[in-house]
Order: structure tokens, then sequence, then C-alpha cells
């Protein structure tokens, strides 16, 4: 995610030469000059640009900080390793950090397919990575030995967290927890299929600073790709390595 903010050797500006720029930064200086055409993401563009990370297929199916996400379609994948090289064997997932009951997986097929957590029709509503750390860290977990029941209790303690909140009679920790992950855009959680429809749901729009005056110290918000810009994007990114 750092490669559109780390200069390279290879893009310079004519004013500039002896100065390496970003790729955000040259993409700004280009677009002042060329123009573009803003075209619409689609649901798949909007699953590519999600943050990636690295995990192993198991007998059980993905797992992600005590998550097990799974389905039928894995089963030729189970324990096998990917295609992929150099990445020890492990598979690409795309995940929304706003909305984490559902990942994505590259299968050999090169499609982006939906893998739901294996209690998502047990919580209705989207939630964070960080909601689910407050959820272990208040939970007792009774039987150390048994993983399985321990992901169900936590999946109920966080649908109980939910109707706590609903129902006016949570904390204000807890409050704070949820509003930070439903006031996000997220996608619709759609049946795991290869198609990928358009994304539902509000954009931000930022503004673009088409100049190149203060090209040297253009800020982060106003170097955004056009592909990312709006889309709550670069939102993901930032949280992408807490994952």
């Amino acid at each position: 995610m750092h490669y559109h903010h780390r200069p390279h050797e290879g893009l310079r500006h004519p004013t500039m030469p002896k100065k390496a720029l970003t790729p955000n930064q040259m993409w700004a200086a280009l677009v002042a000059v060329a123009g573009y055409v803003p075209v619409p993401l689609t649901g798949s563009d909007y699953l590519e640009l999600l943050p990636v990370r690295w995990q192993a297929i198991t007998l059980a199916g993905i797992t992600i900080h005590h998550r097990t996400y799974d389905h039928d379609l894995l089963a030729p994948y189970r324990g096998q390793a990917s295609p992929v090289p150099g990445r020890g064997g492990k598979w690409e997932i795309h995940y929304n950090p706003h909305d984490v009951r559902q990942i994505w997986i590259r299968l050999t097929d090169g499609e982006l397919t939906e893998i739901p957590w294996i209690h998502r029709d047990h919580v209705h509503q989207p939630f964070n990575d960080h909601t689910w750390q407050h959820i272990r860290t208040h939970a007792h977990h009774n039987n150390h030995d048994d993983s399985q029941q321990h992901e169900a209790d936590l999946a109920d303690a966080l649908d109980q967290l939910m109707r706590r909140v609903h129902s006016g009679h949570a904390t204000t920790t807890e409050q704070a927890l949820l509003a930070r992950a439903t006031t996000l855009p997220i996608p619709a959680a759609r049946h795991p299929h290869h198609a990928t429809g358009p994304i539902t749901g509000e954009s931000t729009q930022h503004g673009e600073d088409d100049s190149i005056d203060a090209l040297d110290d253009l800020p982060e918000a106003d170097t955004r790709p056009a592909a990312a810009a709006g889309f709550g994007l670069y939102d993901a990114y930032e949280e992408a390595d807490k994952w």
C-alpha cells in the first residue's frame, strides 16, 4: 500500500528533472495536463482494491483471528498449496476491515470468490476487527480445548452486544465500537459465486487539486489514484496492517 507514496527514480517531471516523484504525484501532474475520464468502479473493481493478506486453506477452512471462513467451494483446495510463487503455499485473500463477516479468495480460476464467516448468519450487522478483539478480550473461555465452541460463544457474545446497542442498553464504549463499523461504506454481503455485481452504498466525494504548484508537498488526500478516490478504500488501507 506504500507503493503509490514512495518516490521512484523512473518518475520525473520536466520542470523538476532532479526530483524523483511518487506515482501519486506523477499522476497529479499528468492529469492536470491531459485530464481523465472518471469511470465508476464495478463490484469486481472494489474487491480487487481491498486490502490483501495471504492465508493457508486448512481442513477447517481459513482462520483469521479466531474466525473461521468456510464454504463447500474450498473442498478441492483444503490442505493444498497455492500456485503463487514466493508465498509459502498461502492463498491471496481480500478483505474489508470494516466488515469482516466475509472474505474473498482468489482461487485457481483467477477470480475472487466470496467465502463467508461460518457464523455470519448469526451476526446480521457489520463489525470490524477492533470490535471482534473487544469481544475476545471480555469473553470467558470456559473450554480451552474446544476452539469451535469458543468461536460460537464469541459470535453469540457479539450478537448480544449488537442487541444491547439496538435496544439502548449498551455502554458508551460498546456504542462507539459499533458506530465506528456501521458508519462506513461497505459492500453488501453476497452468496459465494464468481459474479461480483455492482456494490451498493453511499460514496464520499473528495476534492482534487490538479495544480502542480505544490507538487513537493501534496497531501495524501489530494494525490489518490482516480480509481480509489471516493470509495472508502484508503480508509481500508489505513487499517490493513492491523490484521
